[in-house]
């Protein structure tokens, strides 16, 4: 973790860049946002924080006029440092006041490469000619400067989700935004990349540019904010000077509440459960594939994968899931050598997955809770009479999942698309782990979470590995890794490392080895080009 940033002296309020003053947002009886105020100057980073559903992004969709406010005035500094109200409900009026956003949900075009959404909008419609290189020049030192890399000749769609958000990134950087708004900016980062990124953060602070910054990683929060405000329930329970809080005083700001924290503790491993002999998926890009991979996950224990997003991780997890199969190699479940890999048989047969987009692949938004708690078992006999489905017993059985898992919804029969990130998570955990499944595939599971929801994932991880259960987790956050892991393996374009205890690896080997160097020689130079790192 990077040194602290030097923390100014009390800001002049000729500084002053943006004032949100009552800003009030209802959805329905719901109230997103109750009255807040909140300033930002010049040369400030300021962390906004609260659990998931607290209204942080409601709040930033105002400022940047995608939603608009049925209360207060978002006021902006003008040419001569004047504060002028901001046009509600009008994006291309924060673009032209200098204001930049990296939403947390992305909004670009699956269709065009990454060069052409970062300039989408910056160029005229109609033009006889198209100058790429200028933008590309400019693409190729922000990306040097800030280390976050991205093939920008790629089409979006085949961009995994830690490089479309380095995208989105790039995009608002691109255009030289007075206000940088970062919604979990480090998400996908190694630890030396982050340190990175702060780095920049920090230098372009000092050069007047004003950063607020969506995040849940508190260690991360105390290292590169200078003012934290907090969030509950819609309104603002809180600012505090970085330099007077810490984790705890902030985790139980967030949620009105201490926050039990989740370690593993020292076990014996059982049989092997999964086992990867020399296995090969080649789709012609290491990021989607797997080179000669070995790999063992035992009963009763977290084996941990460490890796930066796009580095083969995808093909990892489908493989496991039994969405996709080897080209070479061998794959041994429960001791049986698979030939016949099937989703739908692998669910039947105890292995159960969180996926990596709980969005898009974890849940139907238009269906309701109840439904999707059901959908992996819906040829059930439980759920279905001679294909009939049975409403009560999926509606019961819903009910039991929804308060044993804490899943905070208006109804079973609302839709999924209402509930917040940390509800879907935990939607989710209850459909799979209410099976008592034997390998569980925990993709990114606390990724975008808040301190709550992150310490129940773990906790039901930990019960699940505890009951003898192998749990192979997924993760590009390190601290999540080394507090749960068993053993950690790296994976890097395609290429998977031997598994290490956890007790005998650190953050910052890890991070190494994330970037393509090898654990005992860490001078060796820079992962081979054309990889992710």
């Amino acid at each position: 973790m990077p040194p602290e940033a030097k923390r100014p002296s009390s800001p002049n309020p000729a500084d002053l860049l943006l004032s949100l003053a009552g800003i009030t947002k209802k959805f329905g009886p719901l109230i997103a946002n109750d009255a807040i105020d909140l300033d930002v100057h010049r040369g400030e980073i300021v962390a906004l924080l609260g659990e998931n559903g607290a209204g942080k992004t409601t709040l930033m969709n105002i400022l940047f006029g995608h939603y608009v406010a049925d209360d207060g005035v978002v006021l902006v500094a003008g040419e001569n440092g004047d504060m002028v109200p901001l046009e509600p409900g009008a994006p291309q009026a924060a673009i032209d006041a200098g204001i930049g956003m990296v939403h947390q949900h992305f909004t670009l075009a699956d269709n065009l490469t990454g060069l052409d959404n970062i300039v989408l909008g910056t160029e005229p419609v109609l033009r006889l000619w198209r100058d790429k290189a200028t933008p590309r020049r400019k693409l190729n030192a922000l990306m040097a400067e800030s280390g976050l890399k991205v093939d920008l000749d790629q089409p979006v769609h085949r961009l995994t989700v830690g490089e479309k958000q380095r995208v989105e990134i790039l995009k608002a950087l691109y255009r030289n935004a007075r206000l940088l708004v970062l919604d979990e900016p480090t998400a996908v980062l190694t630890p030396q990349e982050a340190d990175s990124l702060f780095a920049t953060l920090r230098q372009l602070a000092q050069g007047g540019l004003a950063v607020i910054i969506i995040a849940h990683k508190l260690a991360e929060v105390l290292a590169v904010s200078h003012r934290i405000a907090v969030l509950r329930g819609g309104a603002k329970v809180g600012e505090i000077s970085t330099a007077d809080a810490d984790r705890r005083s902030i985790a139980e700001l967030m949620v009105g509440r201490d926050v039990p924290v989740s370690r593993r503790s020292a076990k014996t491993p059982g049989k092997p459960v999964l086992q990867l002999e020399h296995v090969t998926i080649d789709r012609g890009d290491a990021r989607r594939s797997l080179i000669d991979a070995s790999l063992t996950a035992h009963e009763g224990e977290i084996l941990g994968i460490a890796g930066v997003s796009g580095n083969g991780q995808s093909a990892l997890a489908q493989l496991i899931a039994g969405l996709e199969r080897p080209d070479r190699g061998t794959v041994r479940i429960f001791g049986e050598t698979i030939t016949d890999f099937d989703a739908r048989k692998f669910s039947r047969n105890g292995i159960a997955r969180i996926p990596e987009d709980r969005h898009h692949d974890g849940v139907i938004g238009a269906m309701s809770v109840a439904e999707n708690i059901a959908i992996e078992d819906i040829h059930s006999t439980d759920l279905q009479h001679f294909g009939f489905l049975k409403f009560d017993a999926i509606r019961n059985r819903a009910q039991t999942a929804i308060a044993g898992y804490d899943v905070r919804c208006p109804s079973p029969d609302a839709p999924a698309r209402l509930l917040s990130g940390g509800n879907i998570q935990k939607l989710i955990l209850a459909r799979v782990l209410e099976k008592s499944p034997n390998l569980i595939l925990a993709n990114q599971p606390s990724r975008g979470l808040d301190v709550g929801a992150q310490a129940e994932v773990h906790r039901r991880l930990l019960d699940a590995r505890d009951r003898g259960a192998a749990v192979i987790l997924i993760s590009e956050d390190l601290d999540e890794l080394l507090m749960l892991s068993d053993r950690i393996a790296v994976i890097h374009s395609g290429h998977v490392s031997e598994t290490l205890p956890t007790d005998d690896i650190n953050r910052s080997e890890l991070g190494l080895m994330m970037a393509g160097h090898s654990r005992h020689s860490p001078d060796n130079g820079p992962a081979p080009e054309g990889t992710t790192a």
